[in-house]
């Protein structure tokens, strides 16, 4: 599974209606290409950053949608206004406790490392990390996705409501500096945001 990551520093103002451009217009336009399997929001409305993500059942498809999308990315940006920028991932872990709800939030933490051992990272991100999330308060679901050339990571940890976020920032905090360097990874960044569109459709795969 591959991922299309558009991240996008726009106006508060603006992010309400935004989010109505991406999920009436881009979505359904998206969902109908081929190969496409889901789409999803994350909305930070104090800042204007908003993710959209578009996950897709190959490479091949991802790469083939590229021209499709960009009228599409063009009409959310001239909305929300604001830089962006554009990331395609491998979809190396999906792990989920249930589907999210409305009021569902997510942190997302940034990660980069030696391309070299972005495979030994993954299968510790698998094999370690993820049972570890499956304790935390309010814990929904955990993706990471990756691009090993470039050893960039980004992991996103999906909670049942902006208090559950809150309340496990300190044992959120202890696992990255436990596991990252563990893993051989450097935390870039850590955001959060409201999880506005959860239909990425990306199944079980840790």
């Amino acid at each position: 599974m591959y991922a299309r990551s558009t991240t996008i520093r726009g106006n508060p103002r603006s992010v309400d209606a935004g989010i109505e451009v991406v999920r009436d217009e881009v979505m359904p336009a998206v969902r109908g290409m081929e190969g496409c399997i889901g789409l999803s929001m994350l909305a930070d409305h104090e800042t204007g950053m908003c993710i959209v993500t578009t996950s897709w059942r190959d490479r091949e498809a991802m790469q083939a949608s590229a021209e499709g999308v960009r009228p599409l990315r063009d009409r959310a940006v001239q909305v929300l206004g604001g830089e962006y920028e554009v990331h395609e991932w491998e979809v190396s872990a999906m792990h989920r406790r249930h589907e999210a709800h409305h009021g569902a939030c997510t942190r997302v933490t940034w990660l980069r490392g030696d391309p070299d051992g972005m495979e030994r990272a993954i299968d510790g991100f698998r094999m370690s990390l993820l049972p570890r999330l499956d304790d935390l308060a309010g814990f929904c679901s955990v993706s990471l996705m990756t691009h090993a050339a470039e050893g960039m990571a980004v992991s996103a940890v999906t909670y049942d409501s902006r208090e559950d976020m809150i309340e496990t920032r300190e044992n959120a905090r202890a696992l990255r500096d436990e596991f990252a360097p563990a893993l051989g990874l450097a935390v870039t960044d850590v955001r959060e945001f409201d999880l506005v569109l959860a239909h990425l459709r990306v199944p079980e795969t840790a």
